[in-house]
């Protein structure tokens, strides 16, 4: 039974929701906040979720107040991601629902804070899943997107490149990060929001349509879309 607003396209965030990669980011971001003695903590963490890469960048470097540009940031973690990223596995759920709506010819695309370097050595293993995906709007690359989330542009921009341009209200958006249902809700879109236990949902929860634990709880039919066959 549908109990949101039917929606008829699909974007989802790929980091901590698709891919079970924020942990990665954190061992690659510590190595390079050691040096300093800095500890990169879950709360400075949850400020850059979602942010193009000099975004989240400049976050970390002032909120630990490292004695490094953001460029000379950018290039030490570089080596580090090189070496974790290839690790990435799917998260709980994900593949299920993706080939799911893929199957019944649902418009799905992803909006990442990622690059295209980035976005290569996470789906390194997985190209099959994510050629699933109508397309990618990579934030830290993309010349229509000028900024990060939680500002709306990056999922207007990936409603804009379905074939047929739906209206926001027909996109439904997946996100993890604050940032993200921030973003997805500056938009008009609705938005399914899988938290990580750590997060404080009660500054945003209001912005998000429905909140989960994992991409397995969702249920299709409650926007409208064909459900799982039992």
């Amino acid at each position: 039974m549908t109990r949101y607003n039917p929606i008829t396209h699909v974007v989802f965030d790929m980091d901590g929701l698709l891919l079970d990669t924020e942990n990665l980011y954190t061992i690659a971001t510590q190595a390079v906040t050691s040096q300093y003695g800095k500890d990169y903590s879950y709360d400075i963490k949850e400020k850059c979720m979602g942010r193009s890469e000099r975004e989240g960048s400049h976050i970390i470097i002032d909120s630990l107040q490292l004695p490094i540009t953001v460029d000379e940031f950018i290039k030490m973690c570089k080596s580090h991601f090189a070496e974790v990223f290839p690790r990435a596995e799917l998260l709980p759920g994900a593949d299920k629902l993706v080939r799911h709506l893929h199957k019944h010819n649902v418009p799905i695309a992803i909006a990442t804070g990622s690059n295209k370097w980035k976005y290569d050595l996470k789906t390194t293993n997985h190209k099959e899943f994510f050629s699933l995906f109508h397309h990618t709007v990579l934030i830290s690359d993309d010349p229509e997107v000028h900024h990060g989330k939680p500002h709306p542009e990056c999922f207007l921009v990936a409603a804009k490149r379905f074939d047929d341009s739906p209206s926001p209200e027909k996109v439904l958006v997946f996100e993890d990060s604050g940032n993200g249902v921030v973003s997805a809700h500056a938009a008009g879109m609705q938005c399914v929001w899988v938290p990580d236990p750590r997060t404080d949902t009660s500054q945003v929860a209001n912005k998000a349509t429905l909140i989960i634990s994992s991409l397995g709880d969702f249920k299709p039919e409650e926007f409208g879309l064909p459900a799982y066959s039992s």
